[in-house]
Order: C-alpha cells, then sequence, then structure tokens
C-alpha cells in the first residue's frame, strides 16, 4: 500500500448537509484553504456521535486558523439531516456533513471497508495546494480526539510556513522547533 502522504486529492462529486441545505461539494472546494476531511462509519451509531460532536467543539478553533472541515460517511446527505434533526448531539454541527452513498471519496483516501459499504475512522488534513500533509486511520472502536487534530494542523501550517523547521513530538505554537542538520543527530 502506498501512502497518501504529499499526494494531490482525486476528484469528487457528492452532496452535504450544511447549515439547513442541501449543497455540491467537490475537490476543487478544497483547494485554497486548509482543509481537515474527517471520514466516520454511519450515521446513528455510537462512538460517532461522540467524536463529532467533539468537532464541533473545536470547530470554531479550525475556522479560526482557516481551516474548512468535511466529515464524510457513506450516508447519504439526506440520513445527515435526518440525524442532524434528530440529535442533540449532532445538532452543534456547522460543517458541511458529507455523503458518499457511492464510496468514490472513501475509496479516494483509501478508508472503504469494501465488504460493509463503510468508511474506516480516517482523518486527513490537507493542504491549501490539495496535497495530503497528515493522513491517520483508526479502527471502528477507536474514538479521535480533536484537540489533537487541532495541534496536527497547527504544527502543519507551521512547517508550511517556515521552510527547514521541523515541529518535535507534543510541539504547541510558541514552543521551539527544529532545523534539521548534521549538528543535530545524536544530540536529541
Amino acid at each position: 500500500m502506498s501512502s497518501l502522504i504529499n499526494s494531490k486529492i482525486k476528484p469528487f462529486k457528492a452532496t452535504a448537509y450544511h447549515k439547513g441545505e442541501f449543497k455540491p461539494v467537490s475537490d476543487q472546494d478544497l483547494l485554497g484553504k486548509w482543509s481537515v476531511v474527517f471520514f466516520y462509519p454511519a450515521d446513528f451509531t455510537f462512538v460517532c456521535p461522540t467524536e463529532l460532536g467533539d468537532l464541533a467543539d473545536n470547530y470554531a478553533k479550525l475556522q479560526e486558523m482557516g481551516v474548512e472541515v468535511y466529515s464524510v460517511s457513506t450516508d447519504t446527505h439526506f440520513t445527515h439531516k435526518a440525524w442532524h434533526d434528530a440529535s442533540d448531539t449532532i445538532k452543534k454541527i456547522h460543517y458541511p456533513m458529507v455523503g458518499d452513498p457511492t464510496g468514490v471519496i472513501s475509496r479516494n483516501f483509501d478508508v472503504m471497508i469494501e465488504e460493509e459499504g463503510l468508511a474506516l475512522r480516517g482523518t486527513f488534513v490537507i493542504n491549501p495546494e490539495g496535497e495530503i500533509k497528515v493522513a491517520e486511520i483508526h479502527d471502528l472502536g477507536i474514538g479521535r480526539d480533536a484537540k489533537e487534530l487541532v495541534r496536527k494542523v497547527q504544527a502543519a501550517q507551521y512547517v508550511a510556513s517556515h521552510p527547514g523547521e521541523v515541529c518535535p513530538a507534543k510541539w504547541t505554537p510558541g514552543e521551539s522547533t527544529l532545523a534539521p542538520s548534521l549538528d543535530l543527530v545524536g544530540k536529541i
């Protein structure tokens, strides 16, 4: 399996439920800004609403950073609306909820579970040029942490705007970075 890191996103067209409306969304919408594509298995489930609610709680911070979030499951946009109307947790969501009933987007990001027609828990950070900079895939029973996602986006944005610098483990804005060189080898 080849890595998706630094690869360009593949073309797709879909419909999202967003702010009370059905809206078209495509790969072109992800260009020109930082984006997070957040795959989850299905609406009306157990771990998924906890993750999407956590992401909703951190959405304003991501927006301040110039990041748009797209949650994606193999459900339809109609199902997304029904779930939004039925769940207090999902009502908190202000980011687009993309329907992928054909599985095209899930396959593009290598998260499709073919025998089940569901997506794995995949998180992808995409730069304004449409390149995948972070790819994280979890088994269905392992939930994600949106605060850690925010930190990873901050690191990706920092590295993109500071050529020659890298962010060490647990780096947060304001902390020291590293400038890889022969002088650092064996000294960290």
